[in-house]
């Protein structure tokens, strides 16, 4: 079971979300769950050390070398900034480190079918782009990027787009309060107290209307 965060546990500032152009990482496998993410062992580290375990056991033989047969060992994908999934991508159990550990190994932006809710929802509080496009197009994708490794995607948030290495440009939908969030670098509450002053001056006005 995941354990609370530490209130103490510095968590780095939020950049806004505007663009990205960069390296895909493909992960070719459908109902890869938060477990594979960062395995449960990990959970305890403070969040600076938590980096190095991303997809842990998947990624590294047991005496901690790589496996080279991995996508993210390989030197294409060094500087890999999105990642483009299979559907379902982080089910299971719910822990906000598989969102960090994602972010703080330099990924912006993951694409897929599906996602697990919890992920989901987790990624615009850390801010990280997840992306819905049909399976089928993210099936052409993952085939453009296993053939092609070291290509580009462009993930644009203001005209929510991802243009593919082929240079086919797909949209994708998203909530506009959480699309705000994203652009102006803060979460939910933060966006909340932008409107202190206002939720004051109507219950002000309340009182006053209720004697």
């Amino acid at each position: 079971m995941a354990q609370d965060k530490d209130p103490q546990e510095k968590v780095p500032a939020r950049k806004p979300f505007t663009s990205v152009t960069a390296v895909a990482a493909p992960i070719n496998q459908a109902n890869v769950d938060t477990d594979q993410i960062i395995p449960a062992r990990f959970l305890s580290l403070p969040r600076e050390k938590m980096s190095p375990h991303l997809f842990r056991d998947v990624r590294y033989n047991d005496n901690g070398s790589p496996k080279p047969e991995f996508v993210l060992n390989k030197p294409a994908y060094k500087n890999a900034q999105i990642i483009v999934a299979e559907r379902n991508f982080a089910c299971g159990s719910s822990r906000e480190m598989a969102v960090t550990v994602i972010q703080d190994n330099g990924f912006k932006s993951v694409i897929a079918p599906s996602f697990g809710d919890i992920f989901f929802n987790n990624c615009f509080q850390n801010g990280v782009l997840p992306v819905m496009l049909p399976e089928a197009r993210v099936n052409q994708l993952l085939r453009f990027l296993l053939e092609l490794p070291g290509a580009e995607i462009t993930v644009d948030l203001p005209t929510q787009t991802v243009k593919g290495p082929d240079g086919m440009v797909d949209t994708f939908e998203i909530d506009s309060f959480r699309k705000d969030c994203l652009l102006k670098g803060i979460d939910e509450i933060a966006m909340t107290l932008g409107y202190e002053a206002d939720i004051a001056a109507f219950e002000k006005k309340q009182r006053s209307a209720n004697g």
